[in-house]
């Protein structure tokens, strides 16, 4: 028989294991709880041959089995946060059998309580603004100036007022992604800043200046969105964009608990 090991999506607390008897995880395999205490990490047991270092290193080099595993992954914890309060562990965190998966929640016991505590009741949203340069330069743009009678010192000219113009209007937008952050923090719990997406990659119109995620008590969504759109269409050529309510995805643990 070969040898199994244990991938793990998320811990919780309180949750009755006969609501996850129907959700499949990872590679079609059922879903289990591993208790101790009143926490409980939600698992799946999977090959270890499939799963361990070596074989994980090579499959993340491809894309198509990182969209399946993620898929996967994200139903599972959507599941969880559908019954109750889930913290999601990274993507492919596996350890060697459920025995060791109840040693890494006595030894984080302390941790994942505070952090359960801090995701109770509340949710993620995304806010994203995004900037279309040329409708903000277009927008600001001086009036044209008078011709000097010199052709090749009206060139430089017009060279130096475009240059200008872009710099302000990409100052104007980074202004305005600050602007919105700070209006949209008093409304949330926490707050995590990513890096900007590439829109090559994302396939968004425009430049993305700011690309946030806010933990925001579920209660307060409305308010948090109306605040958000409030701030829509500030600048010229800039449009804001939210997501969500999701799972605590950006608030999740980002390294393997046992290091």
């Amino acid at each position: 028989m070969s040898e199994s090991a244990t991938y793990v999506y998320a811990v919780t607390r309180g949750l009755d294991p006969a609501g996850l008897a129907a959700v499949r995880g990872v590679e079609g395999a059922a879903v289990h709880l591993v208790p101790d205490g009143d926490l409980a990490a939600v698992v799946s047991t999977v090959p270890l041959a499939e799963y361990d270092e070596e074989a994980l290193k090579a499959k993340l080099e491809r894309l198509d089995w990182l969209e399946e595993v993620a898929r996967a992954h994200h139903g599972v914890v959507d599941a969880v946060t559908a019954r109750g309060t889930a913290l999601p562990f990274r993507l492919a965190t596996v350890y060697r059998g459920d025995d060791r998966v109840a040693e890494v929640l006595r030894e984080g016991r302390a941790r994942f309580a505070e952090m359960l505590d801090l995701l109770t009741g509340r949710v993620e949203i995304g806010v994203k603004v995004y900037v279309d340069p040329a409708e903000v330069s277009a927008a600001s743009a001086p009036a044209a100036a008078e011709p000097s009678g010199s052709p090749g010192k009206d060139y430089l000219k017009r060279r130096k007022e475009q240059r200008r113009s872009r710099d302000d209007a990409w100052e104007r937008a980074a202004e305005l992604g600050r602007r919105v952050d700070a209006g949209l923090v008093p409304y949330a719990v926490d707050v995590r800043h990513h890096r900007p997406q590439n829109p090559q990659l994302s396939g968004a119109r425009g430049e993305n200046v700011l690309n946030a995620a806010y933990l925001v008590d579920a209660g307060d969504t409305q308010a948090f969105a109306a605040r958000a759109r409030k701030m829509d269409g500030a600048v010229p050529g800039t449009r804001i964009e939210l997501t969500g309510p999701w799972a605590p995805y950006s608030f999740a643990l980002t390294e393997k608990p046992d290091g």
